[in-house]
């Protein structure tokens, strides 16, 4: 599955579970960590492992698996890998303290 068909598939999970303020940012042109990174926003600590947890489980149904994750224990800011596509999944205030729309502002955002 190609990048932009995985961040949109990431996108669609991610909103179907009531993730709040999804963000493509493509990135493929200004770093080699990856083509994009999907942004959202989870309510509780909860609602963050929710998030992760139906992703990985959505993905790995179609036979994607995420190479790495960090951040799972403290729910604050989960990270998945996914290669071409990097997850992150903040708690309100980690993703204003870390403002990655603005650290990344050099690529297209798009708000889902």
């Amino acid at each position: 599955m190609n990048s932009v068909v995985l961040s949109e598939k990431i996108s669609e999970i991610l909103l179907d579970k009531k993730a709040n303020d999804v963000d493509l940012i493509k990135i493929e042109n200004l770093t080699i960590l990856a083509d994009y990174f999907v942004l959202c926003t989870g309510t509780s600590t909860t609602h963050i492992k929710t998030l992760a947890d139906e992703v990985i489980e959505k993905l790995k149904e179609e036979g994607i698996e995420c190479h790495h994750i960090e951040g799972y224990e403290s729910s604050k800011w989960i990270l998945l890998d996914y290669s071409s596509v990097i997850v992150h999944i903040f708690h309100e205030e980690e993703r204003k303290y870390y403002n990655l729309e603005r650290l990344w502002s050099d690529g297209i955002i798009t708000r889902k």
